[in-house]
């Protein structure tokens, strides 16, 4: 049974990419519709294009739509994954830069560390 699921925040070339090779690597999930949304649309075109490529390739009949407009993209999805980076390249060097000046060396995706910086106070950790 085919439904939607979209990906907000789908500019990023290395993770959007390797987050939809990951999902059409399960059978059950191709010949989904999969709707990318993302604020820059030079990005989001370079991913979308990267990734029909990839589906061309491997004969895979998933359906992908992009556009700027999150509203569009969400219309009718079941699933919704989320992968925005809140703050930009300067809080991701933060993100980084905080535990280096404590000797901790930290793999970029460090979930508690984002969490952190992202959910507003008073929940924030």
């Amino acid at each position: 049974m085919a439904f939607k699921l979209t990906i907000i925040g789908a500019g990023s070339l290395t993770f959007a990419r390797t987050l939809f090779t990951d999902i059409m690597c399960v059978p059950e999930l191709r010949g989904i519709e999969v709707a990318f949304t993302d604020i820059n649309p030079r990005n989001l075109d370079m991913v979308t294009r990267l990734c029909q490529r990839d589906l061309e390739a491997n004969g895979i009949p998933t359906k992908i739509t992009a556009t700027a407009d999150r509203r569009e993209a969400l219309r009718g999805a079941r699933y919704i994954v989320n992968c925005v980076r809140v703050g930009g390249l300067e809080a991701f060097e933060t993100d980084i830069d905080i535990p280096l000046k404590y000797g901790v060396d930290q793999c970029v995706g460090d979930t508690r560390a984002r969490c952190c910086s992202t959910i507003p106070t008073p929940w924030r950790c």
